[in-house]
């Protein structure tokens, strides 16, 4: 197996093109962006099964402590809120398995899909994105872009070495129509708009 896999990632790596190249020009159709981005975020966010947290001017980390409802390993990713589990430089992916919830700041957002984008500086360990029960993520108003193609123009994907969107949480239904949330990844994701 190991054979094979090294000669798969040889082959990749010799026709992998060294260098700098511009990306292809995408339009991005922002004349249909309303003038409310935030409004269009939370529309999008909710349709998918997330929930816009409300700010709370005199403790801005009251709704974070409100939504931790439930025991269990916090981990934070941000240093407005401290968590009661740590990730070091040791830490691995597993070491997220046992985490109820997380909080993690987005690099940005999508207004039109209510998606979240996170890097590797945000998520410090990949897995943090996905194997806590519940994600509480912090987002700047002022980095929600209206659509997927802004989003294509943001600096992460040329700084970044990993990238993911997220847009709610985890969902899934049989043939009956039966929803099941978090039965591939988180079972809550919410969102608090802070600068």
């Amino acid at each position: 197996m190991s054979g094979s896999r090294d000669a798969i990632l040889g082959a990749i790596r010799s026709t992998h093109l060294q260098g700098e190249y511009p990306r292809p020009a995408v339009p991005l159709f922002d004349q249909a962006a309303p003038v409310d981005l935030k409004a269009l975020f939370q529309k999008s966010l909710e349709r998918m099964g997330g929930k816009m947290l409300l700010p709370d001017v005199a403790d801005p980390m009251a709704p974070v402590r409100q939504a931790i409802v439930k025991p269990g390993p916090v981990v934070s990713c941000v240093p407005e809120f401290e968590g009661d589990m740590k990730i070091t430089p040791q830490t691995k992916p597993t070491d997220i398995a046992p985490v109820e919830y997380a909080v993690l700041r987005a690099a940005f957002g999508v207004a039109e899909t209510g998606s979240l984008c996170f890097t590797e500086k945000q998520l410090h360990v990949n897995t943090t994105g996905f194997l806590p029960q519940h994600l509480i993520v912090l987002l700047d108003p002022a980095q929600i872009v209206y659509n997927l193609h802004n989003a294509y123009q943001r600096p992460e994907w040329l700084q970044a070495h990993y990238a993911v969107f997220q847009s709610g949480p985890s969902a899934t239904a049989d043939i009956e129509g039966v929803l099941v949330h978090g039965a591939q990844g988180v079972r809550s994701l919410s969102v608090l708009l802070q600068p």
